[in-house]
């Protein structure tokens, strides 16, 4: 599973265990709704950490809260990995 993929699922997985819509997301957030859409469509490859932020604010967690799973923790980025 690529970096973006697991970004999706993150993201995906919380809106559904919260009942909410992406647009309801990107209100809570306090961002675009085309932001999030360019993200859960796989346009935005790797969203800028500003943006990861507001979106970890919309789902009431801390920046750290919404990046500690297992599937992004076991993750190995590497070298060549520009993106």
């Amino acid at each position: 599973m690529s970096y973006e993929e697991i970004l999706i699922e993150r993201i995906a997985t919380l809106c559904k265990q919260r009942g909410i819509s992406y647009y309801k997301l990107s209100q809570m957030a306090g961002l675009n709704q085309s932001t999030i859409d360019n993200i859960m469509r796989g346009v935005t490859k790797n969203p800028r950490i500003q943006t990861l932020h507001h979106i970890a604010l919309g789902f009431s967690m801390t920046l750290a809260e919404f990046l500690d799973f297992d599937t992004l923790n076991d993750y190995a980025f590497l070298e060549d990995d520009k993106n």
